[in-house]
């Protein structure tokens, strides 16, 4: 009789996987034992702890709001944070750290410009190979 429910208690907690977490420019990967209805957001939670308790490298941060899960081999959207992690069937996932916009402003850029000296010029108007080639044949004496 006490082992009908101890097997109805593991039935109801779900199936438990072994998944792999690469963070974006960590040495290694981490691997953690999950139930496959845990939430993603709860993952990428518990990855940044124990990223964080390890003592790894690159430092992150907590906060799981700046963060996306990817399964590289299902397809190139980012797991949304409410899906369960067991959603797509894939094992392996990729952590990355989500894209910083900041809104620059037209005031912004051409205070930038009139900041930049002459001999510069904006990135991607200009050929960096050329600048380098004015700049040292400057500074080369002929004998």
């Amino acid at each position: 009789m006490l082992m009908n429910k101890t097997k109805k208690v593991a039935a109801e907690k779900g199936n438990r996987v072994l998944i792999t977490a690469n963070v974006l420019g960590s040495a290694g990967p981490m691997r953690f034992v999950v139930n496959e209805k845990e939430l993603v957001a709860a993952v990428i939670d518990m990855v940044l702890k124990s990223y964080a308790r390890e003592g790894r490298l690159p430092v992150l941060g907590s906060n799981l709001n700046d963060f996306l899960l990817y399964c590289p081999g299902a397809e190139s959207d980012a797991l949304s944070p409410w899906e369960t992690i067991g959603a797509k069937g894939c094992r392996n996932f990729m952590l990355c750290k989500k894209p910083q916009q900041t809104p620059k402003s037209v005031a912004d850029e051409n205070f930038e410009a009139k900041k930049r000296p002459s001999g510069f010029a904006k990135r991607g108007s200009g050929s960096w190979m050329s600048w380098i080639n004015k700049s040292i044949s400057l500074k080369v004496a002929p004998h």
